[in-house]
């Protein structure tokens, strides 16, 4: 069966799209621990990101680059932290979270937004790509 991701990328779920590649897929979060909170996914369906092939990671790291350096313009930060969980969707993904000190990165405070703050911030993204 196909992760929750695959089916997204695939158009089955609706997502708030950020970017996309032939390989690649950005999109927020719909459970974010900051606004801006967004997740970058391979189209290839690998369960763990370290278990992606040289090529795949290396061409999804570029990819992250380009969605974090829009982030950081589109959203007030210090920085776009990076972390690797992959325990909720065995799909291999990154979290690119705007962060302005190392407690913006806690996994068990999730926000609650609205569809128009979705919307606000995805395109706020898009334009700054």
């Amino acid at each position: 069966m196909a992760s929750i991701f695959s089916r997204i990328v695939a158009g089955e779920i609706p997502s708030y799209k950020i970017a996309e590649t032939e390989d690649f897929y950005a999109f927020l979060d719909i459970f974010p621990v900051a606004k801006g909170h967004t997740l970058v996914i391979p189209k290839k369906e690998v369960d763990y990101y370290f278990d992606l092939d040289d090529e795949l990671i290396a061409g999804m790291n570029v990819f992250a680059k380009k969605i974090a350096v829009a982030i950081k313009k589109a959203v007030p930060c210090k920085r776009i932290g990076t972390t690797v969980i992959g325990l909720e969707v065995p799909h291999a993904h990154l979290h690119l979270i705007p962060i302005n000190n190392l407690g913006d990165m806690n996994f068990s405070k999730k926000m609650k937004l609205s569809k128009a703050e979705f919307l606000e911030i995805a395109e706020s993204i898009k334009a700054n790509l």
